[in-house]
């Protein structure tokens, strides 16, 4: 094994288990979230409904996904972000206060980050 593939074999390794670890803490608050707060979805309105689809359904289900296929769980966990910033921003004019929803949606962005450098050809010492 050639000095660049053990960093890169290290990097790839470390960055798909602290996505895996980070999503366990995400998925972790949100269900205390919606444990906490007693959510019902029968009792919410229609938009409410439907930021309650894209942020925290999608995002864990992303999460779910990210452990077997990187690629597509992170994908669909920042795309239900992007949904979900896109659909507050329609609805009331302004953005979500605070770093929150990124800092709960970041182990997807890892996760396609991981998938990335686990493709990525390293050069090798044979021609």
């Amino acid at each position: 094994m050639n000095t660049i593939a053990i960093p890169h074999l290290f990097l790839t390794t470390a960055g798909r288990w602290t996505a895996r670890m980070l999503s366990l803490l995400s998925i972790g608050l949100l269900l205390l979230f919606f444990i906490g707060e007693g959510f019902n979805p029968f009792h919410l309105a229609a938009r409410e409904l439907l930021l309650s689809a894209c942020f925290p359904l999608d995002v864990v289900l992303g999460m779910i996904l990210a452990w077997r296929w990187e690629t597509l769980g992170g994908a669909l966990t920042v795309i239900a972000l992007a949904a979900f910033y896109g659909l507050h921003y329609s609805g009331s004019g302004q953005f979500p206060d605070g770093p929150f929803f990124v800092l709960l949606a970041s182990p997807g962005l890892l996760f396609l980050l991981a998938a990335v450098t686990a493709r990525r050809k390293v050069p090798s010492d044979n021609p």
